[in-house]
C-alpha cells in the first residue's frame, strides 16, 4: 500500500494533476473569503467554507478521474492487477493520496481564519468543526470518484461520471421538498427497496431460494407494518433522503455540532466505495 501511496502522490506533483485541483480550490476559496470575510468585515469563517462546498463538483473530478483509468491509459493495469500487492493495499493506497493532496490543500485554507484572528474573534471551535465535517465530506467525494474511475477506461468519462453523480447527491437536498410525503408513496418506496435488496442480493450470492424468501418476508413486513403502524411511512422518503444526506450532515458541523453518528457515517460511506472499487477490480483481475 506505501508503494502505491508514494507513486501516486509522485504523480500528483510531477504532473499538472495536483497543481490544478490545488490552484482551482484555492483560488475559489480565496475569492469566497475575500468577499465573505474581508470586504463585509465577517468573522464567521464556518459559514464561508459551507458556501464553498460546491467546490466539490468540479475539484474531486479533477482529483480522481486518473487515479485508476491512468493504469490503462499506461497499459499497467494488467502488471498491476498481477503484481503481488493486494487489490484493497491498491485501491487503499490511491485513495490516501488522493485524500492526502486535498487534506494539503485544506490546511494552507486555514491561513484565511488565521488572517481572520489577527482582526477580531472568531468562533474557533465552531471553525475547527467545519474544517472536521468539511474534510470527511471531501473524503466521501473522493470516495465516489475513486469507484467511477475504476468502471471506465477514459479519464473524461470517469470526470464527467463523477461530476455528475456528485450533482445528483447535491441536489437530493432540494428535490425532497417536490417528493410525496403520504403513506401510500412511502409504502411503495419500502417495497422498491426490499425488492432491489433481494437483487442485489440474488446477483451477490447467486441463489434464488435465500434471495427471493428474504424478499417475501421484506415484503410481508412491510404490509404488516403499513396497516398496524401506518404513521411509520409519513415522510418516509424525505427521511430516508435525510439520512443518507452527505450535505445535510455536514450542515450540522458548520454550525459547530460535532456529531459523532455522521463521522461514522462518512467513514462507512468511504469504506463502502473503496469496497465496491475493490469488488470491480477483482472482477477484472479473473476476467
Amino acid at each position: 500500500m506505501l508503494a502505491v501511496l508514494k507513486k501516486e502522490l509522485k504523480l500528483y506533483f510531477s504532473t499538472t494533476t495536483g497543481y490544478i485541483f490545488m490552484g482551482f480550490f484555492l483560488l475559489l476559496s480565496g475569492f469566497f473569503f475575500a468577499v465573505s470575510n474581508v470586504l463585509s468585515a465577517s468573522p464567521q469563517y464556518s459559514s464561508t467554507l459551507g458556501s464553498i462546498t460546491f467546490i466539490f463538483l468540479i475539484a474531486v473530478p479533477i482529483l480522481t478521474m486518473r487515479l485508476i483509468t491512468e493504469e490503462a491509459k499506461q497499459k499497467t493495469d494488467q502488471l498491476l492487477l498481477t503484481s503481488p500487492l493486494t487489490l484493497s493495499g491498491i485501491v487503499v493506497g490511491k485513495f490516501l493520496a488522493a485524500v492526502i493532496v486535498f487534506f494539503i490543500t485544506l490546511l494552507i485554507t486555514c491561513l484565511f481564519p488565521i488572517l481572520l484572528s489577527f482582526y477580531g474573534t472568531i468562533a474557533l471551535w465552531e471553525t475547527v468543526g467545519a474544517y472536521v465535517g468539511f474534510f470527511f465530506l471531501g473524503c466521501s467525494f473522493i470516495a465516489v470518484g475513486l469507484f467511477i474511475s475504476s468502471l471506465t477506461e477514459n479519464q473524461f468519462v470517469a470526470a464527467v461520471s463523477t461530476f455528475s453523480a456528485l450533482l445528483l447527491v447535491w441536489v437530493m437536498d432540494w428535490v425532497k421538498s417536490v417528493l410525496p410525503t403520504d403513506k401510500l408513496a412511502g409504502f411503495i418506496f419500502v417495497l422498491a427497496i426490499v425488492v432491489g435488496i433481494a437483487v442485489w442480493l440474488f446477483f451477490t450470492i447467486r441463489n434464488i431460494f435465500v434471495s427471493v424468501g428474504l424478499g417475501l418476508i421484506g415484503i410481508a413486513v412491510s404490509v404488516f407494518a403499513y396497516f398496524k403502524y401506518s404513521s411509520f411511512y409519513e415522510r418516509i422518503i424525505v427521511r430516508f433522503i435525510d439520512w443518507f444526506s452527505l450535505i445535510k450532515r455536514y450542515q450540522e458541523f458548520s454550525i459547530g455540532i460535532f456529531n459523532l453518528s455522521s463521522v461514522v457515517y462518512y467513514l462507512t460511506f468511504c469504506f463502502a466505495f473503496i469496497f465496491l472499487t475493490i469488488r470491480v477490480l477483482e472482477k477484472r483481475r479473473w476476467s
